[in-house]
């Protein structure tokens, strides 16, 4: 009865028949989310329970289909809370956050551990080779066996319940460890009150540090908060190096401050529960345990490719660093460069060395013609056309809704857009999903839209300038706010463009490793001089950016690259050593990070690009553990793959796009990463091109 009534009750439970089957939103509360795991979880087992105890025998159909296609329900909840959670969360998102952590990992736990149902799967796992799968059938087998193994199911019973423990402890933790992240984001702000305080700021960057300012209650003032799209402008630019200081460091030390958002012994613990995890799967390290199921394989060729690169970056940083020196001694600042100097000293630099101004530069990026720009690029390479759609309801009102349409006007996604920061929404910039895409013909409870249909969510945090007024205008970004739009939208596209049958090997569902490929190599059409030549246009004239400045803008690419290689190696060499580690027991994150920088001599001038106590990718998901390397890796793969456009002579070579179409942004995980590669590039990626973009051959 009470399960009947949650169903007739909880709009979250009801029969989605919204535009898309998009969530409700502003139907349900945060609370109507736990109940709704409830049923979810209930109907979800009911359907396992089916497929393990069918007295068939098992078949591809009546066990992997099967199990592909259940757990519908709790699939559509799961992911409209990890989405709300991340980008409009509220007290009680995050209270329901909590007290769902130990619950949806103890489901998980049940799946992935059901001894009866793993026996049918296995079954067929260990007779794939006569059952007359084609490819993807033979993927999809193979991936799920995977996915089993790796969630402990061939372990003994006692090691079973062990494994689970350590899952639900890791859940609860991960999950305070993004909330402490989010707390020290949200609450700082630094008020520039006076017009010393503004010495240096351009005009854009006032802008939007006063809006900043009205959004939290302070409209005759300026505030600089810990978005990134207005921290790095900031630090560019400021003229007061003791502001500087106050916000790099605040930016640096998130998660850090002794009290209730304190990530030091969260972390600690979390190394030590995944090392545990590790070892009753019969690996000596958690490193050993994630790579080995990535393109790598193993942590070894994951350093080796590390210290292949460190070894070229950092002599090219410490001679950056020389030139800052000589740039802060030539204007009479008797300073020793420290990391807050950093950029300020190399926009200055970058200016006397390619006479390029960022400030000159940024006005030719407003948000919205760079939004035009990556979905003309998506057009001219994969024939879709974006269609916004404005009177349909999203979860916040800067939420930007689109078809999205093939050549053949076909519609075969929806493409959510939220680009602004606020203090509601966690800092960086991700992809995510409301529904993956696959071609099982289930419908919504509405009969309106297949259920197959993918909606894809790009989160951005740029700095929102005020609504258009004498002192407003458009939002603008940097050169490489630009690229993280696109960025971004690549990963959408990877989610957009899938072309597969069976859910799980759907878009992003790739290997760790493969993942940044979609998503790095969209980046390279931002550079593209026809590209920005049509799209970026001055704010108030309308005129394209002009040759000079877009030769500037070229030739000042591979400045600083030095720099920004070391702070990226270094966050990934310090995430493999802290994941390899075997002596985990009451870890001193910060001893450690300390410990591992001078052992690969680390410039003090530089920090690493995210420091242990915030460093998300790690720690507030398994996601990305003992793997940020993957960035590298792809940035491999993605110079090497954009070759073949240059080969081509054309950025839009129809050949080469539709290889890259069909084997890289529509194959999602239907094909082995290496062998999809391989297929669109015609040979096995090399290294070469990488160093030559970055200036480190």
């Amino acid at each position: 009865m009470d399960t009947l009534i949650s169903k007739t009750t909880n709009p979250l439970l009801r029969p989605w028949t919204t535009p898309y089957g998009l969530p409700p939103f502003g139907e349900f509360a945060a609370e109507d989310f736990v109940p709704a795991f409830s049923v979810a979880f209930d109907a979800h087992r009911d359907e396992l329970a089916a497929i393990a105890n069918n007295t068939a025998e098992a078949t591809f159909e009546n066990t992997l289909v099967a199990f592909d296609r259940c757990g519908r329900l709790l699939n559509r909840i799961e992911l409209a809370f990890e989405n709300l959670t991340a980008s409009e969360t509220s007290p009680a998102l995050q209270a329901a956050e909590r007290d769902m952590a130990t619950p949806l990992a103890a489901h998980g736990n049940a799946i992935y551990m059901n001894a009866t149902l793993f026996r049918r799967i296995d079954q067929l796992f260990q007779k794939r080779q006569s059952l007359n799968l084609n490819a993807e059938q033979m993927r999809l087998t193979e991936r799920v066996h995977t996915d089993f193994v790796r969630a402990g199911a061939r372990l003994a019973p006692a090691e079973k319940a062990r494994y689970g423990e350590l899952t639900e402890q890791l859940a609860v933790l991960t999950t305070q460890f993004s909330q402490n992240v989010l707390a020290d984001e949200a609450t700082f702000q630094m008020v520039l009150a006076t017009a010393a305080d503004l010495a240096g700021l351009p005009a854009s960057l006032r802008a939007a540090a006063r809006q900043a300012a009205i959004e939290r209650g302070l409209p005759e003032a300026y505030v600089i908060t810990l978005s990134r799209s207005l921290l790095m402008p900031f630090i560019t630019m400021s003229d007061r190096r003791d502001l500087r200081e106050i916000a790099y460091q605040a930016w640096t030390q998130r998660g850090e401050h002794a009290g209730a958002h304190d990530n030091r012994i969260i972390a600690s613990r979390i190394i030590q529960l995944r090392h545990e995890q590790a070892t009753l799967q019969g690996y000596q390290n958690y490193a050993e345990y994630s790579v080995a199921d990535n393109m790598a394989a193993t942590p070894n060729a994951v350093n080796d490719l590390l210290m292949q690169v460190w070894a070229r970056a950092k002599p090219k940083a410490l001679l950056e660093r020389d030139a800052l020196q000589a740039m802060a001694l030539s204007l009479g600042h008797d300073i020793k460069i420290k990391a807050w100097d950093w950029h300020y000293y190399a926009e200055k630099v970058r200016l006397a060395r390619y006479d390029f101004d960022a400030s000159v530069v940024k006005p030719y990026f407003s948000l919205d013609r760079m939004v035009d720009a990556m979905f003309d690029c998506a057009h001219r390479l994969f024939g879709i056309t974006m269609v916004l759609k404005p009177d349909i309801k999203t979860y916040h009102a800067d939420v930007k809704v689109y078809e999205v349409i093939n050549a053949n006007k076909k519609l075969i996604g929806v493409f959510l857009h939220d680009n602004f920061a606020r203090a509601t929404k966690r800092g960086g910039a991700w992809m995510n999903l409301y529904r993956y895409q696959s071609g099982i013909a289930v419908s919504t409870e509405s009969g309106a839209m297949p259920c197959t249909l993918p909606i894809v969510v790009n989160n951005n945090n740029f700095a929102k300038a005020p609504a258009a007024n004498a002192n407003g205008g458009p939002t603008l970004l940097s050169f490489d706010d630009a690229r993280t739009l696109f960025h971004e939208f690549g990963h959408g596209l990877h989610g957009l463009l899938s072309n597969v049958e069976y859910e799980r090997l759907g878009g992003t569902r790739v290997l760790r490793d493969f993942v940044e490929l979609p998503s790095q190599l969209f980046e390279h059409w931002l550079s593209e001089p026809e590209v920005l030549k049509q799209h970026a246009r001055h704010i108030e004239t309308n005129e394209p950016i002009t040759d000079e400045i877009l030769a500037r803008l070229q030739a000042a690419r591979q400045f600083n690259q030095g720099f920004e290689t070391v702070e990226f190696v270094a966050s990934a060499l310090v995430d493999m050593a802290l994941h390899s580690a075997t002596e985990v027991n009451d870890i001193d994150i910060t001893a450690f990070e300390t410990a591992q920088l001078k052992r690969i001599g680390m410039p003090n001038e530089i920090s690493m690009r995210h420091r242990l106590p915030h460093f998300n990718h790690l720690f507030s998901s398994p996601a990305y553990a003992a793997g940020y390397y993957v960035y590298l890796w792809a940035e491999v793969l993605d110079a090497d793959g954009y070759q073949a456009f240059v080969e081509a002579g054309n950025p839009f070579d129809p050949v080469v796009a539709s290889r890259l179409l069909k084997y890289i942004y529509a194959s999602g995980n239907t094909i082995p990463p290496m062998q999809a590669y391989e297929a669109f590039r015609g040979r096995a990626p090399s290294v070469d091109a990488m160093l030559k973009k970055k200036g480190l051959a």
